[in-house]
């Protein structure tokens, strides 16, 4: 098991090493008290890729955790951007 802790801050890597952005939370179901989202704090380029609208701030998606290939050093996504582009899973996370 992983503490949700430790992946604050690591690196997310989609397919063909395209960086996302950085872990910065998660999301949890407090009914079944599962971890049910990474909130991954994009880079500017994924924000752009993925269609998140540009602020002042970073853009934060809520990326499902049935995406994450692996986590070690890095948090692996075994797919491409436009993969991720055409999925309806991944969403602006709310604040």
């Amino acid at each position: 098991m992983v503490d949700v802790d430790k992946l604050k801050g690591k690196k997310v890597i989609g397919g063909k090493a395209y960086a996302l952005g950085e872990v910065n939370g998660a999301e949890v179901d407090t009914e079944k008290w599962k971890v049910t989202h990474l909130r991954v704090k994009l880079t500017d380029e994924a924000a752009t890729e993925l269609g998140f609208k540009k602020r002042f701030r970073s853009s934060i998606a809520c990326m499902p955790v049935t995406l994450v290939a692996a986590v070690g050093d890095v948090i692996t996504i075994d797919k491409s951007i436009q993969e991720l582009n055409n999925t309806i899973d991944i969403v602006e996370c709310k604040e």
